[in-house]
């Protein structure tokens, strides 16, 4: 078998892997096999954090819903439950958003007379109400 040295892929792969470890502290960004771990660390914490980054936001739009909601009167696990059999399917991302720029608009989702008008003028005459106060 013909001896291959590797000379320009290596240097390249060597390359790559300084490249990303910029930034690291100490010989974690100038040596290679201490940056080559380095980096693969710092992967795999990332693709954890990503995961933990959609836990902690949801926990978060949660925890404001639920402020929110006893404002009104309801605790949050009955106020998703009335948006439910409401058929209404906003998000808790978008709950959330409300909760914090106009709890108003969580008050008027979270009144089932508001959300079955008999006819079009009276809801739109309800939710400008709503709005102007």
């Amino acid at each position: 078998m013909v001896r291959v040295k590797r000379g320009n892929t290596a240097r390249k792969y060597r390359k790559k892997i300084l490249n990303f470890s910029k930034g690291f502290r100490g010989a974690h960004s100038r040596l290679f096999r201490v940056a080559n771990q380095q980096v693969l660390r710092s992967w795999r914490n990332s693709y954890i954090g990503r995961k933990n980054k959609k836990r902690f936001f949801r926990r978060l739009w949660i925890v404001r819903i639920n402020i929110a909601s006893r404002k009104i009167g309801l605790p949050y696990s009955r106020f998703i439950a009335q948006l439910k059999q409401e058929q209404i399917g906003i998000n808790r991302k978008m709950l959330a958003h409300m909760a914090t720029m106009d709890p108003k608009t969580l008050s008027i989702l979270s009144n089932p007379n508001l959300n079955k008008p008999s006819s079009k003028k009276e809801w739109f005459d309800n939710w400008n109400n709503t709005i102007v106060k």
